[in-house]
Order: structure tokens, then C-alpha cells, then sequence
């Protein structure tokens, strides 16, 4: 599904409100490409792409907003010919293949401007490949524990810390004739979600990093080890029985219930457990704890971005167009809860007033020093991740299993990355 539009300072009537004094005079044609094909964010994509026109009335802006999938399908084509001034796309290794096929420009020198240096420093390490900057993102969200704060007053209980407080957390729990967490692996994603977390708090977010790019082998010691902790958490019944045969939404009935205590889930659970009937005195939320002491906290935040094609023909009001994106009123528009309803890059963005996104962007802003990764199917090449999340979702079934799954694995290392 395609779809475009123009505007020209004669036909556009959007208000100016947010609108920051005029920075150049920028003239031509500025075509822009969108996967925001879903209607609010395809509403408020437009929304900003008019505040824009009106900063830069000299400037003919063309809108082609393109189904989510078939974009993904697409963009190699349209980056070699056709190409937009702006596409959007994700960030780390989804946009790897485009900028090591040179289908990308370096916007390094946007983020040596203290603006943009200072109030996206979270979101960098997303964004750089060999030492550059190849985009800027304009949109995330936190993953981390959901839980039922009236289950763990029940019990008792207290929002965890440290790995040896989660397990006696989850003991307490699993005595009380529940499961500590919900889960469903029927999709394979969400067992990602958990090797993220594990591996990165045992090893680390280069370490983790290092592992996405073929870089290290699933047998070393450091890679048994975020198996041996998740085992610890396997063994002593942590997670809903059965959970290959759900979907994430599919698993939302035992929290909701009090079958499970909690859900380590991106904050896109949100709406639907609110929606099923609790409320937020019933719900909380706190950071996947520290394992190592030795290791900073980083955190899974999936991030939109916005691109410059390298054969993009007004990269001048491309790049404008990029500062104005990342910049804190737009970042405060784009992501109120009217919006996308998700967490603003900029720093000295406001948030609305929701709890869980207040606790995320305190969280991904201040208290992730470790860095901000992508998910495992973003940060992975997808045949990795593919055969790696079959090995997660076996590994929570038969965790006895772990040598011969890691071994599979280390295999499947040798011949992908080789290629």
C-alpha cells in the first residue's frame, strides 16, 4: 500500500504552535519516504511533517507512506533508485547492510552538535557503526518487568535489585502456588527478550554486541554462564507452564488473573493489561535487576529512526529536516499519549503523565549507562536470530538440553557470519 502527498506553503493550513524561529532558507524538493503506514502514527508523522513546511515555506515537501512489510521488502530498491531524501528505518544492525552498502549517509557531523550530542546521548551507541553516526532515532520504548504490585504486597515483597533478591523474590512467589512470570514463546521473540536481559547483565552490552556480530562462540564460559543464571530461574519453576503454545497476548490472562506475578515485556503490554482490568495501584513496574556488579545496566529500548539516503538529492533539508525530528518540542509532540504514545529521545523532552512512560524515560535517560540495545531479531542478522530464539524457546523447555542447543548454535555462528 502506497500512498503520497504534497504540500506547499499555499496549501498548508497546520498550525505553527510548535513551530521554532526559521534556521535556513531552504528551497526545492524534500521527498520522504514512511513505513508509518498504521493510522496514529501515519497522523502524527504527517502531523510534523507540516510543522515543518510551515518553518520552510520555500521548500515542496512529498510524502510517500508505505505498508510497514512491504516497506521492509522495498527499501534495498528504493535506496538504488528512487531514492527519498528521508526514509525512516531501525536502528544497529537493521540498518548494517544499508550502510555497509554504502545506501546511507554519515550524519556524524549532526551529532557533534551539542543539541543534538548532549540530549540524544542515550540513544548513540544505537546509531553508530564504525566509529559514525549513520541516522538519528525519533521514537523508543522501554522493556522491563511489569509486575502486580497487590501480589507482591500480599507476599510481602519488594522490587528486586539484585539477581539474589529476584530469586528470592520468585521462591516466595512459586511457594505461594504461582508463577513468578508469564511468558509465551509460541512467537519466538519474547525468549529473546530474556537472553537480552541475562547476557547483558552477566556480560555485559559489548560482550553482547560482540555475540550478535559472530564475534564470539555461543560455547565460551561467559555465554554458559547467562544459561546457567536463566536455569536457576527455569528449575525453580519461574515461568507459566506450557508457554510455547502462547503468543504474548495469549499469556496476558495469567497476570491478569494472579497465576503469574509479573512480565518482563516491552511497554506496549501496557494498554492491554489495562484494558483486561487492572489497575495501575495493581501494577508496577522496575528495571531487570543487576546479575554482575561488574557490568553497567543496559536496557532493551527497540528505536525508530529517520535516514538520509546517500544518493538522496537535497541533503540540506534532509539534515534540517532530521534536527527538527530530534528536537525537544517535537520529541514531546510526536510521543504524547495522543501520538505514539512512546518515550521521546531528547532528554530534555516532557513525557506525559503515565507512570510506566515516566519510569521509562527516567530509566532509559538516567539509568542506563550501559547502553541501549536493539532486541536480539534487530540486533542479530535474522538468520541468527531465527535459529538462536529456536534455541532460547528449547532451552526454557528442556534447559538439560543446553550443550547440544549451544553447540547447534556455535554451528550455525561458524557458517552465517562466514558468508
Amino acid at each position: 500500500m502506497h500512498s503520497m502527498f504534497k504540500r506547499t506553503a499555499v496549501a498548508l493550513a497546520a498550525s505553527a504552535a510548535l513551530a521554532a524561529p526559521v534556521a535556513a532558507e531552504l528551497t526545492g524538493e524534500l521527498r520522504i519516504f514512511l513505513d508509518t503506514s498504521n493510522p496514529a502514527p501515519r497522523a502524527t508523522m504527517e502531523a510534523m511533517i507540516d510543522r515543518f513546511a510551515e518553518q520552510h515555506p520555500g521548500l515542496e515537501i512529498e510524502t510517500t507512506v508505505i505498508d510497514r512489510e512491504a516497506y521492509k521488502t522495498q527499501i534495498r530498491n528504493f535506496l538504488t533508485a528512487d531514492t527519498p531524501d528521508v526514509a525512516t528505518w531501525y536502528a544497529a544492525n537493521r540498518m548494517k547492510p544499508y550502510v555497509e552498502a554504502g545506501l546511507f549517509e554519515d550524519v556524524s557531523d549532526l551529532w557533534a552538535e551539542p543539541e543534538i550530542a548532549e540530549n540524544l546521548a542515550s540513544t548513540k551507541g544505537a546509531m553508530t557503526i564504525d566509529g559514525k553516526q549513520w541516522g538519528v532515532p525519533y521514537t523508543y520504548y522501554q522493556w522491563g518487568v511489569y509486575y502486580r504490585k497487590d501480589i507482591f504486597d500480599e507476599l510481602g515483597l519488594t522490587e528486586p535489585t539484585t539477581w539474589e533478591e529476584e530469586l528470592a523474590n520468585c521462591q516466595k512467589i512459586v511457594d505461594s502456588g504461582r508463577a513468578c512470570y508469564t511468558i509465551g514463546t509460541k512467537f519466538l521473540w519474547t525468549a529473546g527478550g530474556w537472553f537480552d536481559y541475562l547476557n547483558m547483565r552477566t556480560n555485559g552490552f559489548d560482550f553482547h554486541n560482540q555475540l550478535a556480530n559472530g564475534e564470539i562462540s555461543w560455547e565460551d564460559d561467559r555465554v554458559k554462564q547467562t544459561f546457567a543464571n536463566w536455569k536457576q530461574l527455569i528449575d525453580m519453576g519461574a515461568f507459566v507452564d506450557n508457554h510455547q503454545t502462547y503468543s504474548w497476548q495469549e499469556a496476558l490472562p495469567f497476570m491478569v488473573n494472579g497465576e503469574a506475578a509479573a512480565y518482563l515485556m516491552g511497554n506496549f503490554a501496557v494498554a492491554p493489561l489495562r484494558e483486561a482490568g487492572l489497575t495501575d495501584d495493581q501494577l508496577d513496574f522496575y528495571q531487570f535487576v543487576s546479575i554482575n556488579p561488574d557490568v553497567e545496566l543496559a536496557e532493551d529500548a527497540p528505536t525508530d529512526t529517520f535516514h538520509i539516503p546517500a544518493n538522496a538529492s537535497n541533503k540540506e533539508a534532509a539534515r534540517e529536516f532530521l534536527r527538527f525530528a530530534v528536537s525537544a518540542a517535537e520529541q514531546t509532540e510526536i510521543n504524547n499519549g495522543a501520538n505514539l504514545g512512546q518515550l521521546p529521545v531528547n532528554a530534555q523532552s516532557s513525557v506525559d503523565d503515565d507512570k510506566f512512560l515516566q519510569q521509562g524515560f527516567e530509566m532509559l535517560s538516567a539509568n542506563s549507562p550501559g547502553g541501549v540495545a536493539q532486541f536480539w531479531d534487530r540486533d542479530a542478522p535474522a538468520e541468527m536470530a531465527k535459529v538462536s530464539m529456536e534455541g532460547f524457546q528449547e532451552f526454557m523447555v528442556k534447559p538439560d538440553n543446553v550443550d547440544r542447543i549451544l553447540s547447534k548454535l556455535e554451528r550455525a555462528r561458524e557458517r552465517i557470519y562466514e558468508n
